[in-house]
């Protein structure tokens, strides 16, 4: 048993890009997510803040963004609830749902690396405080915004870089270091009263000098993330007390609850995120009196990145978060957290693939039916005997691509291939359906559309051809 979780701040990272729920479902979740002592809301609205002006191309196209109204209720919302809304604009790295627009082509770092803006640009820069300022306006009152400023990959290797890098003295990590410190200086110049966050990935391996002399030091609180469930705790106290010693003083931590096992991963495991959050108690007990952790973020990707697939719905990872943060206020995953946890969400397992199927319990655990069909249907998808159809004996031997081609086969193994084939889309369209209907209850129409694309038609498809294949063929050769 390690000691609980220190004082600070708990969020829970909301992200939204290609999932982002129905506003009245937001509203349940964000009851629930107060119920379970979360103290506020890490906000990643990518493509669905309401963006005006120049801006506008930046919202999405599959589904309307947020209007204006519906992100200020939600801070309403969240705020009756003792919740403070932090709200994540991406600056530097995983810029693709800015520079994926042919007309910002221009600002990027390489033209075959979506993600990272260039730095030498002035209308970047422009461009990212633009955002900024649109971002923060819609969020009266705010107190402490995230910058983003990971996983800025190719950093160096455009021509406007490469002739900087020239010379003499100035490295990669001065550059990552210039650009931060630029865009973090210009909101405190307007805004002197906010808090700066941002992910800590890229100052890894910079020396304390490189970081004292940078700038940052006073600006910025790095965000150190790490999702693994075998996190190595040694390492992560070395790099806080690292930042701690270069003058950063406020620190955070990052875990996660769903959205890091895997990047097509449906339905995730709890004990898999529990175990990262044990790792991070680890950390925190062991980090030296002066180090002062001001909170920790636990994250839920909705995608890898924005041009990636969809990763686990919050529906399916609400057990998953409720354990984490039972295990943080408990310092263990143990029997008292477990049944802190069934009670809060009126389920009879932490393992959402484990739970009994009962009704839907709303009040308790919103999305509850959705978590359960999404289960139901993701055992049948990865069952040996749909997936491989194509592979066993009977297919194989007496249904070949080579006599499906040529209609050459015998009709009374056929006709049984034909059988079981359409028994497995029978089951499979009943539950199709019921996702389907339940999910456009919570999510847009897109969510559920690509959801199903993604998950659905690859197991479906040649279900279905060998059906229509078999059929075609047996009116050639059954008289």
């Amino acid at each position: 048993m390690h000691p609980p979780w220190p004082k600070g701040k708990k969020l829970v990272h909301l992200d939204l890009k290609g999932a982002p729920p129905r506003v009245e479902y937001l509203h349940k979740l964000i009851e629930l997510l107060s119920r379970l002592g979360l103290d506020g809301l890490l906000v990643e609205y990518e493509d669905m803040f309401p963006y005006e002006g120049e801006l506008k191309l930046l919202q999405a196209t599959a589904q309307p963004a947020y209007s204006q109204e519906e992100v200020l209720s939600m801070q309403e919302f969240a705020k009756c609830r003792g919740m403070e809304v932090i709200p994540l604009v991406q600056t530097f790295g995983h810029m693709e749902f800015v520079l994926k627009h042919r007309s910002m082509w221009s600002l990027r770092e390489l033209a075959h690396c979506v993600g990272t803006l260039n730095p030498h640009r002035e209308e970047g820069v422009k461009l990212v405080l633009e955002m900024l300022r649109q971002v923060i306006e819609l969020h009266p009152g705010l107190n402490t915004l995230h910058i983003g400023a990971d996983e800025v990959y190719m950093l160096g290797e455009g021509e406007e870089s490469k002739v900087w890098l020239a010379s003499p003295g100035q490295t990669v990590e001065q550059l990552f270091l210039s650009h931060v410190t630029k865009i973090a200086k210009a909101i405190k110049q307007q805004w002197p009263h906010l808090n700066i966050i941002m992910w800590d990935d890229m100052m890894r391996g910079m020396s304390p000098e490189t970081l004292k002399a940078s700038g940052l030091i006073g600006l910025v609180q790095p965000m150190l993330w790490d999702y693994t469930p075998n996190l190595d705790v040694d390492k992560t106290v070395s790099l806080l007390e690292k930042y701690h010693s270069a003058g950063m003083t406020d620190l955070w931590a990052a875990s996660s609850f769903k959205g890091s096992t895997n990047v097509y991963t449906c339905v995730p495991s709890t004990q898999r995120h529990v175990d990262n959050h044990l790792q991070w108690l680890m950390v925190a007990a062991s980090l030296s009196a002066g180090v002062n952790l001001k909170g920790i973020a636990i994250t839920g990707w909705q995608r890898y990145d924005h041009l990636s697939v969809l990763c686990e719905l919050m529906p399916v990872g609400l057990p998953s978060l409720a354990a984490c943060v039972q295990t943080l206020l408990h310092g263990q995953f143990s029997a008292e957290a477990q049944s802190k946890v069934m009670e809060l969400l009126g389920v009879s397992s932490v393992e959402v693939d484990m739970m009994e199927r009962t009704s839907e319990a709303d009040s308790l655990f919103p999305g509850k039916r959705l978590a359960q069909l999404i289960v139901e249907l993701n055992s049948l998808l990865n069952s040996e005997d749909i997936r491989f159809l194509e592979s066993n004996m009977f297919v194989r031997g007496w249904f070949s691509p080579y006599q499906r081609q040529r209609k050459m086969a015998t009709p009374l193994i056929t006709m049984q291939i034909q059988t079981q084939a359409a028994t497995y889309l029978a089951a499979m369209q009943q539950k199709v359906a019921a996702v389907r209907e339940e999910m456009v209850r919570l999510y847009p129409d897109s969510t559920a559309e690509e959801w199903m694309e993604e998950h659905v038609s690859p197991v479906m498809a040649p279900l279905q051809s060998i059906t229509d294949d078999i059929a075609a063929c047996l009116k050639e050769i059954i008289p």
